[in-house]
């Protein structure tokens, strides 16, 4: 992928089921000239496929609701193959578990289509450095997701995962050492850390580590 710096075009593939969408993405894309669409795809599985064969866009523009794959599906598999990819989740939706789910999968921000042309600009240039942008209805979209799944999580408000990320905290492993151990990207475990540390409402990793040794789930030397 290339380096967005200096002169360097944002490559970006528009993902989206309707023509019409994809067309005025782009149309309005081209007049900017940090930006440069590559590639496009009408569906999830389309854009996978683009990938596979060799397509670098730098980040995606997703929609979320398509046939066949949806948006969400499309992000997991998407980042499962390219974990570096930045997905920006372009729709019309505003449902809290969606966006929860969204964010969930990889997706670094979560736009409506409303947006204007500025904020748009913004969540791009902003997803190119790893930056969530998000207005603040979507910001409590996710907050509201959030506490959904933590009311219907288990100990703590924690998933069977995120137990097994933090036992193995509190066993001093680092983030490369967990992704080893469980067999997910190290972006993943982040995610995952920053998930725990906001459930159990702490500040770092040592206090992850006490927790886990207090309540007695991890194991004593």
């Amino acid at each position: 992928m290339s380096a967005v710096n200096g002169n360097d075009k944002l490559k970006i593939m528009i993902v989206d089921d309707h023509d019409m969408v994809r067309t005025g993405l782009r149309t309005y894309l081209m007049l900017e000239p940090k930006f440069e669409v590559v590639a496009e795809a009408g569906s999830g599985q389309a854009a996978l496929d683009l990938l596979m064969s060799g397509s670098t866009p730098d980040l995606i523009l997703m929609d979320l609701m398509m046939p066949g794959m949806n948006g969400i599906d499309t992000t997991k598999a998407i980042i499962s193959h390219f974990p570096d990819m930045k997905i920006i989740m372009l729709t019309s939706f505003l449902e809290d578990d969606k966006v929860y789910a969204a964010i969930e999968a990889g997706a670094v921000s979560y736009v409506l289509k409303t947006v204007s042309a500025e904020e748009l600009i913004y969540a791009l240039n902003g997803a190119m450095r790893g930056m969530p942008v998000m207005t603040a209805d979507v910001s409590q979209a996710l907050t509201r997701g959030l506490r959904q799944r933590t009311a219907q999580a288990g100990d703590e408000g924690l998933t069977e995962r995120e137990k097994e990320v933090l036992l193995l905290i509190a066993e001093g492993r680092s983030n490369k050492e967990i992704g080893e151990e469980l067999h997910i990207s190290v972006k993943t475990v982040k995610t995952h850390v920053s998930n725990l540390l906001m459930k159990c409402e702490l500040e770092d990793r040592t206090q992850l580590a006490v927790l886990a040794h207090r309540k007695g789930w991890a194991k004593q030397s």
